[in-house]
């Protein structure tokens, strides 16, 4: 989910991209290792305990709202011992026997996020806490306008969070600081992105900032008084010592290098961060080869549908006929809306015939906040609960250049049969439990999401001739240009020419892309990782199962665990392959 996203929104809130901190937490000692499920217990109430702002990102349900994350180096490090002893509580468990069990699932979750965040530790991401694409300085804007008011209580707890936010600020400032003095930073052109998105919230005035929203959502007078108050007098002078901070002295310091191997340890990094985001043992040089060997098979793909559609044999020329159709753009921000609303309606209609089990959470077109429009910030899905709908965000920013098959490929893949399935399906399963919800991991999260793209051309849901081929000139590229900036050296200039031959991004776009890939280091691979051990499971299970093959059963055993790691996702699906072939025939 762009941003989870989707993608990258909340993970600045934990150990992929953010800061790794937290508040006091669970006496871990005290809580004797009985089970699988006694652990996800006490993991899941010490996450919410450091980032309590994980829930709403995650759909889950808190009793209060006063919380903050502590970004201090103290917690960090209280952090890192917390972990340290629970992963020791992990690796007494034995496993055996427990496959295709809850506490199975639950392991699995645990496993993989407790030995990512560690392995993560030499990336020192807290150092270098700067990120255009979900950086704190964006994801608090929309915890703010999720902020629950309306009683006494709730209104005494908003105060309580965000008076303690110019302290979080300042301390970022230090971070930063530390950062450059240990020869930590983040890029440049990174750097510069996340100063014009401050230019663009401090020039709100206080009345229509995110920050002040949950005013228009009480009706207390007092209460709106004081939260403007706030706002003027703490939270945007903080925002705007960030922001000088940033511009005068920051922005210099900063490395000039896109690779993370610029950074001490850099390159070890870049590995941790890889197998973290597509949870599958595959190094950054095996990523690379076999995302070049796909791009060169969907190419192929290409010029096939392009010689049917156009008559035109040449890749660079069909991708330029379908990008050059005037039908194939939107005239206005109303059209876009509209068109991307019929596309998640046409798919909400075709999914009962794909899946058995088909979650009655809606999903709602939500257009970006007029301060998130132009900061390079890519449509993405925030999940529901049951008290409030799912969104898929959208930028309405320039509909002329937005194409439109790439539109109808981007709902698919953000809402039906994309990530809003895969949410609302787990949200919906009784007995996993609820640490799943606010654990996610890119590989099988956006791995099913890029699969979605092509299932929804099976499903007949494309009504453009350019979404088919637009959509597949651009898949593996990911696997291709993240490690071919981050261990092979490329230059902007390369790496756009790489994405733009691709159709899916104009250059300014394509841009946007190479600061995204620079800061998210290895994350762009995880969609292509995650999509083609999708579809490689579904080939071996239909060859296995043969006429006993039922598309909606494989999708529903894909889905039932949430974004289980593509490793443990496998284990479950060849045991269901055997478990199928051993039934008796009807």
């Amino acid at each position: 989910m762009q941003n989870r996203r989707f993608d990258c929104l909340i993970v600045v809130l934990t150990s992929v991209a953010g800061v790794v901190a937290c508040s006091a937490a669970p006496d871990h000692a005290q809580l004797p290792v009985a089970d699988a499920s006694a652990l996800a217990d006490e993991y899941y109430a010490w996450l919410l305990e450091r980032a309590p702002e994980e829930a709403y990102f995650s759909g889950v349900e808190i009793e209060r709202h006063n919380g903050l994350f502590d970004n201090r180096p103290e917690a960090l490090q209280e952090a890192h011992r917390f972990e340290d002893t629970f992963a020791e509580k992990l690796r007494s468990v034995d496993a055996t026997g427990l496959e295709g069990t809850a506490d199975w699932i639950t392991l699995a979750y645990l496993r993989q996020h407790v030995n990512a965040s560690i392995a993560q530790r030499i990336c020192r991401y807290e150092l270098w806490n700067v990120n255009q694409m979900g950086g704190w300085h964006l994801a608090y804007t929309q915890i703010a306008e999720l902020q629950p008011v309306g009683t006494p209580e709730l209104r005494d707890q908003a105060m309580r969070r965000w008076i303690r936010f110019p302290v979080f600020i300042d301390q970022e400032i230090t971070n930063l600081e530390a950062g450059l003095a240990k020869g930590y930073s983040s890029p440049r052109s990174v750097v510069a992105r996340v100063i014009d998105q401050l230019n663009g919230l401090l020039e709100l005035p206080v009345d229509q900032s995110p920050f002040a929203s949950a005013a228009l959502r009480d009706t207390d007078e007092s209460f709106a008084a004081e939260l403007h108050g706030l706002v003027e007098t703490g939270i945007y002078p903080a925002l705007h010592r960030y922001r000088d901070f940033l511009q005068d002295t920051y922005l210099d310091a900063a490395r000039a290098e896109l690779s993370v191997t610029a950074n001490p340890d850099g390159a070890a990094c870049y590995e941790a961060s890889l197998r973290a985001y597509t949870t599958v043992d595959r190094s950054g040089q095996e990523v690379f080869e076999l995302g070049q060997e796909t791009v060169e098979a969907n190419a192929q793909t290409v010029i096939e549908l392009g010689l049917a559609a156009y008559g035109i044999e040449d890749f660079a020329q069909i991708i330029e006929r379908a990008k050059a159709d005037p039908a194939d753009r939107f005239a206005n921000k109303e059209e876009l809306l509209q068109f991307s609303e019929q596309a998640v309606k046409r798919a909400a209609t075709a999914m009962p015939d794909w899946v058995l089990h088909m979650p009655a959470q809606p999903v709602s077109v939500v257009p970006f906040a007029e301060h998130e429009e132009g900061t390079g910030r890519s449509a993405h899905y925030r999940p529901g609960n049951e008290n409030r709908a799912a969104e898929y965000r959208i930028p309405l920013h320039r509909p002329e250049e937005q194409s439109r098959g790439n539109a109808e490929a981007t709902a698919f893949h953000e809402t039906w049969p994309g990530h809003h399935l895969q949410v609302a399906s787990a949200q919906a399963i009784e007995g996993l439990h609820p640490v799943t919800r606010i654990i996610w991991f890119s590989g099988p999260g956006e791995g099913w999401a890029r699969y979605s793209e092509a299932l929804a051309e099976e499903m007949g849901l494309y009504e453009t001739v350019s979404g088919p081929i637009l959509r597949r000139a651009w898949p593996a590229r990911g696997m291709v240009v993240d490690p071919g900036i981050h261990l092979h050296g490329w230059t902007r200039e390369q790496a756009i020419e790489f994405m733009v031959v691709s159709g899916r991004f104009e250059r300014d776009r394509a841009d946007e892309m190479v600061d995204r890939i620079a800061i998210l280091p290895g994350q762009l691979t995880a969609y292509d990782s995650g999509g083609l051990e999708i579809l490689a499971l579904r080939r071996e299970a239909g060859e296995a199962l043969g006429e006993d093959f039922d598309i909606r059963e494989f999708h529903d055993e894909v889905l039932e665990n949430g974004t289980i790691p593509l490793t443990f996702l496998r284990q479950h699906i060849e045991q269901w392959i055997e478990e199928s072939r051993a039934q008796p025939v009807q």
